[in-house]
């Protein structure tokens, strides 16, 4: 009796192995070119899928320069997710080295893209189609622009309404990818959707509550377009779109002339740039350095901004704090 039950518990214990071992072999295997659409990621896919990062945390993909770990990594996904919009100026090259077969996936799909001379205005009707029909949605033709970003605005992700768009782009991607997953996957974003729509109202009642006349500030550069365009924040940088291009003298002498005609609130750092120049502005300005924003990246685990929730709401805590304390 006893051999027999050793026997049938032998071969159960055989037959959860073959489960986790097709469960394993089920996973889906994805590359994130950046740590926030990572975290979207992780978000929609849950324990089915297995995310590698090629721009981690604190990292600038603006100048990101691909390792060959990351054609190795590209080779064996079977999603690639990138936020397109022409942010990722390496990545045309790191696919055609890789010779990846995987779907590569923009992410900002949808989304209704500022131009970057403009990005704190809303364009019209009109100009939101042509900019719809003229975005380039094959993330293979990006890179040969460089840090060229065609005349948008790439840091879509500074709007939580174009968050949700990102992630409904992805959750798409990974049904058609892995059809046995896409109810966990629809289920994982919708949850997730909902946690977003909390942060929408969280985010406008924070920014509310400071007085509309100061709320203008300063950052490195120009990351939170798609942010002032949704919440009513002035930003003024001095670096372009890019942080690849540096500032000169004659745009630091112009951007401080134009602080004091707008007479900004606070200054910030961000993590992903050098504090150098918005020191040096602060000096000049006399503006008290107010904290450090996340733009382009996430923190790492043990930082302030871990994941995109994390990122938002800490950034307006931030702002929030420096403007009017508390």
């Amino acid at each position: 009796m006893f051999r027999t039950l050793r026997f049938a518990t032998y071969t159960s214990l055989l037959a959860l192995c073959g489960l986790a071992s097709s469960a394993s072999a089920a996973e889906l295997n994805v590359v994130a070119s950046f740590s926030i659409i990572a975290d979207f990621a992780k978000n929609v896919g849950g324990d089915r899928v297995a995310i590698s990062t090629l721009v981690g945390p604190d990292g600038d993909a603006h100048v990101y320069q691909p390792r060959p770990a990351d054609a190795v990594s590209l080779e064996g996904a079977d999603v690639v997710l990138v936020n397109g919009l022409q942010f990722e100026g390496f990545m045309s090259r790191l696919i055609e080295t890789s010779g990846t077969k995987a779907a590569v996936v923009e992410v900002s799909k949808g989304v209704e893209p500022l131009n970057s001379a403009e990005e704190e205005q809303h364009h019209d009707g009109e100009a939101k189609a042509e900019a719809a029909d003229s975005h380039d949605h094959d993330a293979a033709a990006e890179a040969e622009a460089g840090h060229n970003h065609g005349g948008f605005d790439p840091h879509a992700w500074q709007s939580i309404h174009n968050a949700e768009i990102y992630v409904k782009n992805i959750a798409n991607a990974f049904c058609e990818a892995d059809k046995a997953g896409c109810a966990t996957y629809t289920a994982n974003s919708e949850a997730y959707l909902v946690k977003l729509g909390a942060l929408e109202t969280e985010v406008k009642a924070a920014i509310d509550s400071i007085p509309a006349e100061q709320r203008t500030i300063i950052t490195s550069h120009d990351a939170f377009g798609y942010f002032a365009r949704d919440y009513g924040v002035k930003f003024i940088a001095p670096e372009g779109i890019s942080t690849e291009a540096e500032a000169s003298a004659a745009d630091v002498a112009k951007l401080v002339d134009q602080v004091k005609e707008d007479k900004a609130s606070a200054i910030f750092v961000e993590n992903i740039t050098n504090p150098r120049l918005v020191e040096q502005i602060a000096q000049e300005t006399g503006l008290e350095v107010g904290g450090t924003l996340y733009s382009d990246a996430l923190s790492g685990t043990d930082g302030p901004a871990p994941t995109y929730i994390d990122m938002f709401r800490y950034n307006v805590d931030t702002i929030r704090s420096a403007i009017v304390g508390g």
